[in-house]
């Protein structure tokens, strides 16, 4: 064999044993399907248990413990002698009224528990081999699980109507060869019909093995030349394409939608793999060596150091060098109402597939009627989910 053919035959065979991390690999495809039934049962789980006198680092803890020891259960045969890697992929976040996502407290820091009329916004993840799935929901707490809310306040329920029909519409919208500016355009038409603003922060972001926050984002709206002026970023125009998955992610306000960190502290972080530094501080070099080890590429939140007194003086000096990213919690307005929730999407042959969240709660109810088009996609929707559910019955 000549030394060309030598070289082409080692080309072949490296291509042949590259690995297929997309959705056109059916155990990937399992992956997913196995981590979206996990997010789903942590996220029911921790609906019945915000009731009013919870507490929300027992909640976070709790749905925490149900993502571990699910995953733990699960591919638990090593491959080339390594262990699967598996776990949490987003920490569970427990938002609560006018605190919009990414509250995870600290044991030492514990707000006051849960009362009747909160409005709480949980969001988790988890992933199995890098690959993710994650959800958020909006419910009001009531006195206890076998008694929810009768009806909210109307300026509630029409923000989480809307919310939560945007992120369906959104999701139909997500298919092979569309773009993402008309999923934007979905998005603002719903809020605009229900009267609420989507919040500018929030953003849907694709999902690939091990990245939870991808190259391709959806904005939930458009921009103003204001908007730009003050610093807000105009998503790149992009195409979606088959095999891929997102997270499909909109939250959304009575306000302006430009909201701002609070005063809570940062707990939830994720490593910037493309930043290095030599830190100075002990207490920093800590941090830094447990995120490498055991959040090398997904978020994490302080609480999952086994020193969180050294963590919360470690990370400051990390997220100065920008080797660490914050993830703050955002506040809107007291006096505004807003309502998140998020799903994942799986971009199949067969179509889009929704994989994970669960139904608005029927307490949220709006006097307005959807728009003519949004119209004709909810019904749709409705009508594949009733077949889907009678092929299971």
């Amino acid at each position: 064999m000549s030394d060309d053919e030598s070289e082409y035959s080692a080309e072949v065979e490296q291509e042949e044993e590259e690995e297929i991390t997309d959705l056109s690999n059916s155990d990937v495809c399992t992956k997913y399907q196995e981590t979206a039934k996990i997010v789903n049962l942590a996220l029911t789980g921790l609906v019945s248990q915000c009731v009013a006198g919870a507490k929300i680092i027992d909640l976070c803890q709790f749905g925490t413990t149900i993502l571990e020891t699910q995953t733990a259960k699960l591919y638990n045969k090593k491959v080339d002698g390594v262990p699967v890697e598996k776990g949490v992929a987003f920490p569970v976040c427990i938002s609560v009224n006018e605190v919009i996502c990414n509250h995870s407290p600290l044991s030492s820091e514990e707000l006051e528990p849960l009362k009747v009329g909160d409005t709480v916004k949980i969001d988790l993840g988890c992933h199995i081999d890098g690959y993710i799935a994650v959800a958020a929901h909006t419910l009001v707490v009531s006195e206890s699980v076998d008694s929810p809310p009768e009806s909210v306040d109307g300026e509630l329920g029409n923000v989480a109507v809307a919310a939560y029909n945007a992120m369906l519409v959104a999701a139909n919208a997500i298919r092979a060869g569309a773009k993402n500016t008309e999923v934007t355009e979905v998005v603002q038409r719903v809020a605009s019909n229900y009267g609420v603003s989507p919040i500018a922060t929030v953003r849907m972001h694709q999902m690939k093995r091990f990245v939870i926050d991808g190259v391709k984002e959806v904005a939930l709206r458009e921009p103003t030349a204001e908007d730009i002026e003050e610093g807000e970023e105009k998503v790149p125009e992009c195409t979606f394409d088959q095999a891929e998955v997102y997270a499909i992610d909109v939250a959304m306000t009575t306000g302006d939608g430009k909201v701002k960190p609070g005063d809570l502290r940062t707990t939830v972080f994720k490593r910037n793999v493309e930043a290095n530094y030599r830190l100075k501080m002990k207490a920093s070099r800590y941090v830094l060596t447990e995120v490498d080890k055991k959040f090398p590429t997904l978020p994490f939140t302080l609480r999952h150091f086994d020193d969180e007194r050294q963590a919360k003086m470690g990370v400051t000096e990390c997220v100065s060098h920008g080797l660490i990213v914050p993830y703050p919690s955002l506040h809107e307005k007291v006096e505004a109402t807003v309502a998140h929730f998020k799903c994942t999407v799986l971009l199949l042959p067969s179509g889009t597939v929704q994989v994970t969240g669960l139904p608005l709660p029927s307490y949220f109810k709006s006097e307005k009627e959807p728009d003519e088009e949004t119209s004709i996609v909810l019904k749709e929707i409705a009508e594949k989910a009733e077949k889907k559910a009678k092929k299971k019955a």
